[in-house]
């Protein structure tokens, strides 16, 4: 009789037990979340101060880099991944960073075809194109690195522009750093001082690709 009524009492707590479990797993909604995956929509918009295309220029005396600011853009994205996106580009804001005084006013008239320059067919003549834009076509992720494809337009030309990145998205940012790469600055008509263009430069040439660098932050909302 004992053993009867000391069996009867472990199935009872086994039973009250597992019956615990049971309601703790499929009512407690901390539990649920966890193994919930976040995701993140939207749109992101350029944040202006922390976005900068670098450039570099080469000549046969030596080189020359400077920056280029973005106007506006953004980006799109879709379960954590970035979809798309495009922007602005202000060919006004062309700066050279590695001269200083009368030297970097004049090769910065000299790029942008302003000033005393206006009149030439200098460089990228932004009183006539003041902005250029790139739109991303696709990309494509391999090992955790991407592969940007997109579609640059300046001085009115569109041609496509392929270069690696980094990208990272979050609730509240999306991050875009380029590897270095290079353009052909002749396949959109900016022809001064092209060796391939002009066959009677001797050492006065200005190398046809410009080596680009790519930073974009953009904030949600």
């Amino acid at each position: 009789m004992k053993k009867t009524v000391f069996s009867l009492a472990v199935i009872a707590m086994i039973c009250f037990t597992s019956c615990k479990k049971e309601n703790s797993t499929t009512n407690d909604p901390t539990v649920v979340e966890t193994t919930m995956e976040e995701t993140t929509n939207g749109d992101y918009t350029i944040n202006k101060e922390n976005s900068v295309i670098s450039w570099t220029g080469s000549k046969p005396t030596g080189k020359h880099m400077g920056t280029i600011s973005l106007l506006d853009g953004g980006f799109t994205t879709e379960d954590n991944k970035v979809t798309g996106g495009s922007f602005t580009i202000d060919m006004s804001s062309i700066t050279v960073t590695d001269l200083e005084g009368d030297d970097k006013n004049n090769l910065e008239m000299h790029l942008k075809g302003t000033g005393e320059k206006e009149s030439e067919d200098h460089f990228f003549n932004v009183t006539k194109y003041p902005t250029s834009t790139f739109k991303i076509v696709s990309l494509s992720e391999a090992n955790g690195a991407y592969f940007v494809k997109g579609i640059l337009t300046m001085k009115g030309i569109a041609k496509e522009v392929n270069f690696p990145a980094e990208i990272s998205v979050n609730d509240d940012e999306v991050s875009l750093v380029s590897d270095e790469f290079k353009i052909n600055r002749t396949v959109w008509n900016v022809n001064y001082a092209s060796k391939s263009i002009f066959d009677d430069l001797k050492d006065k040439f200005v190398d046809d690709d410009i080596s680009l660098v790519v930073k974009v932050k953009a904030t949600k909302g």
